[in-house]
């Protein structure tokens, strides 16, 4: 099947009315069924379907590695597509209790799901340790304008890339929808055995929390888009420990979480937002019996704040602690505390 298709027309130009052919995307219906039963219908261009089967049933949490889908097989049903996808072992059960039923359009990722939990799903935090420059930052971005071979034709899809610092753009997936395009991006790295938690994500469009959720199940500490993210995507990269930037054009971009990652961000952070970062810790952890929350923040702090971060918590806490979540106060002794320097 096709993934554009040349279209006539009337274009307005220079004060004048001429025919004029464009390249248009093809956009199709297409179901994933698992195991005989349809699960999900989606608006996709048809292309890297397999791994779009394959991502897709990572990071909805229906299969937990490539080893539990078994086959994945492409029905033409005339007025769309069927991704016929079979899973082994426990995924059949996962399966039953994350149900989908409806028909998610281009732009909606959430779609389907069948109560607000399962939309707002707690998300591990990321334990990816990589770091970027801040030029690596504005290559990779530049190098996804390149390698868009059907955006170039049509400029109307999206896309997705894996950016690793020795390696360059090493993955680039498009697709008429922005989730599409970034669950085939983690199927095909899934499938081609690339650890997602060696490099960052880098994303075309704007930034929603069904995207920073993806990235976090896929283990990658960095996303990078052109455009702006919700308020919403900002927290829950806040709470899964993922490096948010954003607006990324030429050499400039904006971090709005864990610039740790990102060498060269060295500036103080403020008291509000430090605090507002341990206390979204908390929040994560608050669902866990209590001995394990207060172990599981200050393993948190201390694997991924870097040593400038945890030196002006203790800072803080030493002087009043004053707004901070009490599970925070109690799990600060635990932290560990980063080496002086000789």
């Amino acid at each position: 099947m096709h993934t554009h298709r040349p279209a006539s027309g009337t274009a307005f130009r220079n004060g004048r009315f001429a025919a004029s052919t464009r390249e248009l995307a093809e956009e199709v219906a297409v179901a994933i069924s698992y195991n005989g039963t349809s699960h999900a219908v989606l608006m996709a261009t048809p292309a890297d379907l397999e791994d779009l089967a394959y991502g897709f049933s990572l990071t909805e949490g229906l299969a937990a590695s490539v080893a539990e889908v078994e086959e994945v097989a492409t029905v033409d049903c005339g007025r769309g597509l069927d991704l016929q996808v079979s899973l082994a072992g426990d995924a059949g059960q996962r399966l039953a209790e994350r149900r989908r039923s409806m028909a998610g359009p281009v732009g909606c990722g959430l779609c389907g799901i069948e109560s607000l939990e399962a939309a707002m799903r707690e998300i591990a935090p990321v334990a990816a340790g990589v770091r970027l420059v801040p030029a690596e930052v504005s290559r990779a971005v530049a190098a996804m304008a390149k390698m868009q071979a059907l955006n170039l034709r049509t400029r109307a899809v999206h896309a997705a890339g894996f950016y690793q610092s020795e390696r360059g753009l090493v993955l680039v997936r498009e697709d008429v929808g922005r989730h599409n395009a970034l669950d085939k991006l983690i199927g095909a790295a899934a499938r081609a055995g690339i650890d997602m938690a060696t490099g960052a994500v880098v994303l075309t469009s704007r930034l929603s929390i069904e995207l920073v959720q993806k990235t976090a199940v896929a283990g990658c500490g960095i996303l990078v888009a052109v455009s702006a993210p919700t308020a919403l995507a900002v927290d829950e990269a806040e709470a899964a420990g993922i490096t948010l930037a954003a607006v990324a054009r030429g050499d400039e971009f904006e971090l709005f979480t864990h610039p740790q990652r990102i060498i060269g961000e060295a500036c103080k952070m403020s008291p509000d937002k430090l605090t507002y970062m341990a206390n979204q810790i908390a929040g994560f952890f608050r669902t866990r019996p209590h001995d394990e929350a207060v172990a599981g923040i200050a393993d948190h702090i201390s694997k991924f704040w870097e040593p400038r971060m945890r030196n002006q918590l203790f800072a803080m806490l030493a002087e009043n602690g004053s707004g901070f979540d009490p599970l925070v106060v109690e799990a600060a002794p635990a932290i560990r505390k980063p080496k002086q320097a000789a």
